[in-house]
């Protein structure tokens, strides 16, 4: 347990925490909607400092980025906890186990032992994943300035939901993030997951105007966010970021609260890359069916594969310095 970063102190013993766009007002002896951070005695603290409950050497494919070291390994960590509760949660057991059980654990790292096991296993950059990032920053800012010293890149798998000044902060120490475009529909936001969809839009906006690199992920689910609008709507959107911004649609998979709706058709993906691309996106690509040819990165002038990839693997390469190789237009990314 460690005093927390990002809050002031307010009347009453009350304090207003800043660290995700959730700004709660937490009282004495309670906890933010995270359920990791707690005001004792009118200071708050972060109750996951320094405990993961995970970590894994990955492919960076895995997260997925594939405009960001293709091909290149992530030391990949994760703290219990969320500020999001979505019912379809594919890490529930990590992400939902403070709200669900009021459990927090994990084994004590230090910032220079995670430094060192990342180098140690030959990774390119720290991946702070499979939980929410956002809420652990207190621990991970530390992380993140020891690995930029060391060579190292940092990378988020966010839902977005961070305040500006929490971004401000990681300024020149985070090189690239993964958001969660949920829905395109504040209904859903609000109902399925807790939070609010212009607060993940403008931390989209932001990131790009930080030279943050950003791809955007969009878990497509049968019955909730797959009509054609929406679809539509959202590529849209990440358009708007700018047209060399990755866009990944996802198939959804039965989990957690929602093991009652079914797996998304092959069709609804391909239909939603379609939209894309339709739309004036370069990258669009199919997640979770591995060997569609919606995983490879093509050439947005010449058409030709520059990447071609079986589900985290990497079988060809045909960039050189950011290059296509047939035809020389430049490839966005970065360590391309």
């Amino acid at each position: 347990m460690k005093e927390a970063k990002f809050y002031e102190k307010c009347k009453d013993n009350r304090v207003r925490c800043f660290l995700c766009n959730h700004r709660c007002l937490i009282s004495e002896g309670e906890r933010g909607i995270c359920r990791v951070r707690e005001n004792r005695g009118g200071v708050l603290y972060s109750l996951i400092y320094g405990k993961l409950v995970s970590q894994h050497v990955d492919p960076i494919e895995k997260k997925p980025f594939f405009h960001f070291f293709p091909g290149s390994t992530a030391y990949s960590v994760a703290t219990v906890g969320c500020n999001f509760k979505c019912d379809f949660c594919q890490n529930y057991e990590i992400s939902q186990i403070v709200r669900d059980h009021n459990q927090i654990w994990g084994e004590e790292y230090s910032p220079e032992e995670i430094v060192d096991l990342a180098l140690n296993y030959g990774c390119q950059s720290i991946s702070y994943t499979y939980t929410e990032p956002t809420i652990a920053y207190d621990y991970y800012r530390e992380i993140m300035r020891l690995a930029k010293d060391k060579g190292l890149y940092n990378n988020f798998v966010t839902n977005g939901y961070m305040t500006e000044e929490m971004l401000k902060d990681a300024q020149g120490y985070l090189d690239a993030a993964n958001v969660d475009l949920k829905s395109f529909n504040e209904d859903f936001y609000k109902k399925i997951c807790g939070a609010k969809l212009e607060k993940v839009l403008e931390t989209l906006k932001i990131m790009k105007d930080m030279h943050i690199w950003v791809e955007v992920t969009t878990l497509i689910i049968p019955g909730f966010n797959d009509s054609e609008e929406e679809i539509r709507k959202c590529a849209e959107f990440v358009y708007s970021l700018g047209k060399e911004t990755p866009w990944h649609v996802s198939r959804f998979y039965p989990h957690y609260r929602m093991n009652n709706v079914t797996y998304t058709p092959i069709s609804t993906l391909k239909k939603a890359r379609k939209i894309g691309l339709e739309v004036g996106l370069k990258y669009v690509y199919t997640g979770n069916i591995p060997g569609d040819e919606g995983e490879n990165t093509f050439c947005y002038n010449c058409k030709r594969v520059l990447i071609r990839r079986y589900g985290f693997e990497v079988l060809e390469y045909n960039i050189e310095n950011s290059q296509c190789k047939f035809c020389q237009a430049l490839i966005e990314g970065i360590g391309l």
